[in-house]
């Protein structure tokens, strides 16, 4: 608002407000579709595609089937464009500007996976012919170079009680095994990071 005395206008000013990331947070990153990531892109039935071109930022839901968003090597993942109101606001932004984000989203998890690239739109008919459902191959596809892959903690997801009493899905990598999976250089056990992370997440909720 203007003229709030309390506005946050640098960067100096948000670090002094909060408690600095701890270094694990820092380095819980990979530019690499691993296994621990792959299989929950492939669980997820639903992401958000975040972009911003000249007229702003967009974000918007893509969802299909779990596994709709597939790998094609390790740092390249393929969108098909499914039938929605050819607004097009994403892809015009990716005409502009072709840095992305997806959020990946699975029912009865909390956490959730963060990917940042840069992405291209194809019409290739030989890759457009392998994402047809029910005979109808999609228009485009969208190819998005891997550049960050990280998982994003449950908080939100609990706070929100988003799903409910819902279970996780059985198998579905754990945060720990996915922050293991994505930290370089460093030694972590999954399964006691996972039980320390248990126990202290509901402290910190708030």
């Amino acid at each position: 608002m203007s003229g709030d005395p309390h506005a946050v206008t640098t960067a100096a000013q948000l670090a002094g407000l909060y408690e600095a990331p701890h270094p694990r947070f820092l380095a819980k990153v990979t530019d690499r579709l691993e296994a621990t990531s792959l299989a929950f892109i492939a669980a997820s039935p639903w992401c958000i595609l975040a972009t911003c071109g000249p007229q702003g930022a967009h974000a918007t839901p893509r969802g299909d089937a779990p596994g709709f968003v597939t790998a094609l090597d390790a740092t390249t993942l393929a969108l098909p464009d499914r039938r929605g109101n050819n607004r097009l606001d994403a892809f015009h932004d990716i005409l502009e500007n072709p840095e992305v984000a997806l959020l990946f989203v699975v029912p009865g998890a909390g956490e959730t996976l963060r990917v940042n690239g840069r992405a291209r739109i194809t019409a290739d008919p030989a890759l457009c012919a392998r994402f047809a459902v029910q005979g109808k191959p999609p228009v485009t596809v969208l190819l998005v170079t891997v550049r960050e892959i990280y998982a994003h903690c449950a908080k939100s997801v609990m706070r929100s009680r988003l799903w409910g009493d819902r279970p996780r899905p059985a198998g579905l990598p754990t945060n720990g095994q996915m922050i293991a999976a994505h930290t370089a250089g460093a030694s972590i056990d999954p399964d006691r990071y996972e039980a320390d992370y248990q126990a202290r997440i509901a402290a910190q909720i708030y």
